[in-house]
């Protein structure tokens, strides 16, 4: 169910550590599901959220993309709350989420451009990965997979070929949670892989 893949240009983490300098630390954190049922989905995603920003990653190199505003749904007994275990001591929204990408905006054309930074002129910075050849990225996207796909929002899928063409980064860590994550990778050049990674078939 849950992928880790480590993808860097270089055939070796070590060389590429001596020849890039580290300059800077981002993370895009997507979350594809919309519905009540796939609360747990953003729950992770917001619980992902607070725990780059404790270690470090300031707002402003975080995008983050939800699909749904579980804290508002109609069905929620905890107004404007969400909660990623049954003792709901931790809000998990809180007071300080900033949201990028909400709702319909959360959408595989969206997503692409943010990886490849192809955006129309009117987009804000906040909205933008503005990383360069020094930084680390964090990736993790979660929501409802099979065979070589990611489902956004049941109604497009983004591909494996889709991602395989987007990633051109130095130096990027993946998080998949999702069914079969392990095929969305099938396109991925195995010269740009370091690293291991577990998939599950089945939730």
């Amino acid at each position: 169910m849950l992928l880790l893949l480590i993808l860097s240009s270089s055939t070796s983490y070590r060389a590429s550590a001596e020849t890039t300098m580290h300059t800077n630390n981002w993370a895009v954190l997507v979350c594809t599901s919309r519905f009540w049922f796939n609360y747990r989905q953003m729950a992770n995603t917001l619980s992902l959220y607070r725990t780059v920003k404790r270690l470090g990653i300031p707002d402003e190199r975080i995008i983050l993309m939800l699909a749904d505003d579980m804290a508002c749904n109609a069905r929620n007994k905890y107004p404007a709350q969400v909660f990623n275990n049954e003792n709901h001591k931790l809000n998990l929204y809180g007071d300080n989420v900033e949201v990028d990408y909400r709702g319909y905006e959360v959408t595989v054309e969206n997503f692409l451009r943010v990886l490849t930074g192809r955006h129309e002129a009117a987009v804000p910075r906040s909205k933008r990965l503005l990383s360069d050849e020094g930084s680390h990225i964090l990736l993790y996207m979660t929501g409802h997979g099979g065979d070589e796909f990611l489902k956004f929002q049941d109604s497009e899928e983004l591909q494996s070929h889709d991602l395989a063409d987007a990633v051109k980064f130095k130096e990027l860590l993946i998080m998949v949670d999702t069914c079969q994550a392990a095929t969305l990778f099938s396109q991925v050049s195995m010269a740009c892989l370091n690293g291991l990674y577990f998939s599950q078939i089945l939730d």
